[in-house]
């Protein structure tokens, strides 16, 4: 592995509740205006809750040609459409394709093909199932078209690990590239699970807020009327990028990702480490892998999903490596777009960047009372500070765990 590396973002989309590009995003999300309203794909009437971010006004058309739209899952359908973005800025006609990874998670993939094509079968037996069905279903097939849409012939997979998996994207494609495997990425994560089956289980779970006659402040992150995280889909997209390779090109430079922390917490399948433990270790990975120590960070988007435990360990967590008197601030943008699931990581890596580029932290919304077990240095409404260095964290049911490190960059 090449510690020498440095490795660039040049590219960034997104698609999700608050808009379905990076500035529309941007600027909903520091304005703390949520994309969350009633559920509209299905009637949710029978739902203890019925509410989700669920991305507006999506026309798969005006991404992807209506044949090759109607033989992918939304959830492929959005990592295409937020590649469109990410990728704009690449003359494909003039770099190598076999230096060009693609990696791309997806915690459940086709659930929405699975569902219809199952019902398809209820009604009608085997012969009435599509021979789509399988390609459409399953979690690679976004990284697959993305690659076969720009001529991306480098290493291209999906990381599968539920909330985590946008960020394991991240973290491999940052790893491939380090290694010499790749000169560049498009990673990411999209997730599109607002369906009948996905509702229902995560309400089975009492996972999901129900505080469905206020949809906008249903997704409260470490405040003590928390009641459970907000189901949203969405992509969110990302070029990284050689930096010796993007100069070449003469890319543009939004930042510069420098420490990945991956670890396990071999606890629960559901539940967190006691205390946080996996997020501490895997925050600490993160710096030991940039080179800094815990002062050094000014900024962490929180996985923060607005679940009782998920909030208080990863308080815990930060308070315990950072300590009680840090300066760094803490946000979880998921109060705005809901929880992507797999989708999360890459929306919320895009958004650190964004917070880097513009000296500007977002806020967490809907943050009132703040739990007396979550007593960080929370960021109630948008705030202007000089950013030098910026994490993100994402952690996934099974003991997922992820921190990524960015810097602004400087030549």
């Amino acid at each position: 592995m090449s510690a020498s590396r440095r490795i660039v973002v040049t590219g960034m989309g997104i698609i999700s509740p608050c808009g379905k590009t990076v500035e529309e995003n941007w600027e909903n999300i520091i304005a703390g205006r949520p994309g969350i309203d009633r559920i509209k794909a299905f009637d949710p009437s029978d739902y203890s809750s019925q509410i989700g971010g669920e991305v507006k006004d999506f026309d798969p058309n005006d991404y992807i040609g209506k044949k090759d739209a109607k033989r992918m899952d939304r959830s492929s359908q959005l990592a295409v459409a937020a590649s469109v973005e990410t990728v704009q800025g690449v003359d494909t006609d003039k770099v190598n394709g076999d230096d060009f990874a693609v990696i791309i998670g997806s915690g459940i993939g086709g659930i929405r093909t699975f569902e219809k094509q199952h019902g398809r079968y209820i009604k009608g037996g085997p012969s009435r199932i599509s021979p789509f069905f399988i390609p459409m279903m399953i979690s690679d097939m976004a990284s697959g078209l993305v690659s076969i849409r720009y001529g991306f012939k480098g290493p291209n997979y999906a990381t599968v690990s539920a909330c985590a998996s946008g960020g394991h994207a991240i973290a491999t494609s940052w790893m491939a590239i380090r290694s010499g495997y790749a000169k560049a990425a498009v990673t990411g994560g999209a997730e599109a699970t607002i369906s009948p089956m996905a509702l229902g289980g995560f309400c089975s779970m009492k996972a999901l807020s129900t505080r469905n006659d206020d949809p906008k402040r249903s997704s409260r992150p470490f405040d003590v009327d928390r009641d459970g995280f907000v189901m949203a889909e969405g992509a969110g997209i990302i070029l990284l990028e050689e930096l010796e390779h993007a100069k070449v090109r003469g890319a543009k430079i939004y930042a510069e990702m420098i420490g990945v922390g991956m670890t396990g917490d071999a606890y629960h399948i559901t539940s967190p480490s006691p205390n946080g433990e996996g997020a501490i270790a895997s925050m600490r990975m993160a710096l030991k892998d940039a080179g800094l120590a815990p002062e050094d960070i000014d900024y962490i988007n929180a996985h923060g999903t607005s679940t009782q435990y998920n909030d208080k360990a990863e308080a815990q967590a930060i308070l315990s490596l950072f300590g009680k008197d840090s300066g760094v601030h803490v946000s979880s943008t998921k109060s705005s777009t809901g929880h992507l699931l797999g989708g999360a990581a890459g929306v919320e890596f895009i958004i650190s960047t964004m917070a880097l580029m513009n000296n500007v932290m977002p806020p967490t919304a809907n943050l009132e009372n703040v739990d007396d077990d979550c007593l960080l240095n929370h960021v109630l409404e948008a705030r202007e500070k000089n950013l030098r260095y910026v994490m993100s964290n994402s952690f996934g049911f099974g003991g997922h765990n992820v921190s990524l490190v960015l810097k602004s960059f400087d030549n």
